[in-house]
This record gives C-alpha cells, sequence and structure tokens, in this order.
C-alpha cells in the first residue's frame, strides 16, 4: 500500500476506535501501565519541562508526565485522528489537568519550532506510522540538545498471542500472504536492531533497550472477542465488515487457537513490550 494510501486508511481506523478505546481505557491502563512507568521513569520529566507526546491515544502516558512537570510545565497531547484527541481532552478536563495542551499532530511532520521540547514519548506509535525514520527525524529536531526520548513499541510476535493469533487466524481464512515485517504493522518493529538502527540514524544516539512483561486477562473467550472486534485496529475494521459467516469462521478458528491460554473460566495472554530510551 502507497504511503498516501497508508496513512487515511490508518487515520480512518483510529478515528473508529476512539470510541472504543475511550469506554475501555481504564482495561488498557491495566494492562499498559507497567510500560508507560518505565518509559516514564526513563524520561526523568522535571518540573517546568515541556513534554511532547506522540500518538497518545486517550492520553493516559502523557497525563502521568503531566503531573510531574507540575503547574509551571506543559504537556503536549497528540495523535493525528481527531476522536482521540478529543477523547484525551475530556479525560484531562475530568482530572483536572490545567497543563495540558491537546493537538491533531502528524508526528512524521510537526508544526513545532526546533529545539522545542525537553522530552518525548510515545507509547506504541512509532510502529504503525507510514514513515518511522521521518518521524524520529522530527523527534530529534523538536528535542532540545539533553533531551530524552522513551518510546514503546510491541515485541514479537509470538510472544504476544493476545494479537498475533487473531491476525494469523484472519489471514488464514482470508489466503493473505505473510505481511512485510517492514510494513507499518503491530510488529513493525519488533526487531530490536531495526529499532537500535532507526533512533541512531535519526541522530538520537545509542538507546537503551528493555522488554517490559504485561498481561492480557479476559473474562472468557466472549469478552475476548469483543476487544478483537472493537479495540484491535485494523484487524477489528476488517472482522466488522465481512460477511457473518465468514466472521463466524474466524472466530471460531480463534477460539481454538486460544485455547492453551486457558485459566479458569477466562483467557490469560502473556505479552512483552519493547521500550527504547534515548537522550
Amino acid at each position: 500500500m502507497a504511503s498516501a494510501d497508508y496513512r487515511k486508511h490508518s487515520y480512518e481506523i483510529w478515528q473508529a476506535m476512539a470510541a472504543g478505546w475511550d469506554q475501555q481505557r481504564q482495561r488498557m491502563w491495566e494492562v499498559s501501565h507497567p510500560v508507560s512507568e518505565r518509559m516514564l521513569e526513563a524520561l526523568q520529566a522535571q518540573p517546568g519541562q515541556t513534554i511532547l507526546e506522540l500518538a497518545a491515544g486517550t492520553g493516559e502516558t502523557g497525563f502521568a508526565a503531566a503531573r510531574a512537570i507540575g503547574p509551571e510545565g506543559r504537556l503536549i497531547s497528540t495523535d493525528f485522528a481527531p476522536e482521540m484527541v478529543a477523547a484525551a481532552r475530556r479525560e484531562s478536563e475530568r482530572l483536572g489537568l490545567e497543563n495540558v495542551e491537546h493537538r491533531e499532530m502528524d508526528a512524521e511532520q510537526m508544526p513545532l519550532g526546533d529545539d522545542s521540547v525537553d522530552g518525548v514519548l510515545c507509547r506504541w506509535g512509532f510502529m504503525l506510522m507510514a514513515d518511522p525514520a521521518r518521524a524520529l527525524a522530527e523527534t530529534r529536531r523538536v528535542l532540545r540538545d539533553g533531551g530524552r526520548l522513551a518510546l514503546s513499541v510491541w515485541g514479537p510476535p509470538q510472544r504476544n498471542g493476545w494479537a498475533s493469533i487473531p491476525g494469523r487466524a484472519l489471514a488464514e481464512h482470508v489466503g493473505a500472504p505473510p505481511p512485510d515485517p517492514d510494513s507499518p504493522g503491530m510488529f513493525a518493529l519488533a526487531d530490536s536492531e531495526r529499532v537500535r538502527s532507526l533512533l541512531r540514524d535519526a541522530g538520537l544516539g545509542e538507546p537503551r533497550l528493555e522488554e517490559v512483561e504485561v498481561t492480557w486477562r479476559f473474562a472468557d473467550f466472549d469478552d475476548f472477542w469483543r476487544f478483537v472486534t472493537e479495540l484491535a485496529g485494523g484487524l477489528a475494521i476488517v472482522l466488522r465488515a465481512m460477511p457473518e459467516q465468514d466472521r463466524g469462521a474466524v472466530r471460531e478458528s480463534i477460539e481454538r487457537a486460544v485455547e492453551g491460554f486457558r485459566s479458569g473460566d477466562g483467557l490469560e495472554f502473556p505479552g512483552v513490550a519493547l521500550n527504547a530510551y534515548a537522550g
């Protein structure tokens, strides 16, 4: 898919996903907080600083940074999907955070000045961008000397069955070829050496990488299926559009494949994120 077509498609996906992510923000935070907490520790945000969050989604990671930088600091919470920006804005207002500026922004072309921020956060965003190299170069441009970047992407598919099993079942059902490992997607930056190379090439220096384990818990298979069809990005969009018979066949295939993750009446999936820190 050409970059322009991919950007349009991705925009439509995350516009559609925003309502579900907003409604399920507590569940998502329960899973993701170990990842975000390690990012925030590495960022070392200080009172009065300006922190930029890219692909913020519903905003929780950045909101934690907003508390650290205090009323004299500023968090610029951004996403390229307006519905995600709106969801984050509603939550920051509910929390009473007055040092947050919400903006629609494309990370590959930021309307920010050179050397204008002290730190950048991006949880699970760079892997989905059409041109992560360009976005990282932009990140370096807006970072002040001595500024820090903390990002997270997903580790390899074999260690993230909660995502790879549904994706594989859908691909097998429709006869799709294996995805290009360098194309944007959940596992596009699962290779630690590719992450290192992209950060170095962007002028961000030699990064420090670490794996962060997470656990996805679901009350039963129906709960997992709702997650897959309501929150799982492009996979959810494709499944929603399928004829009922085909969607049912994919569901049955996934249910068989996740049997090994049964825990009591529910499902429990281990997962691993790859965090990278630079600066």
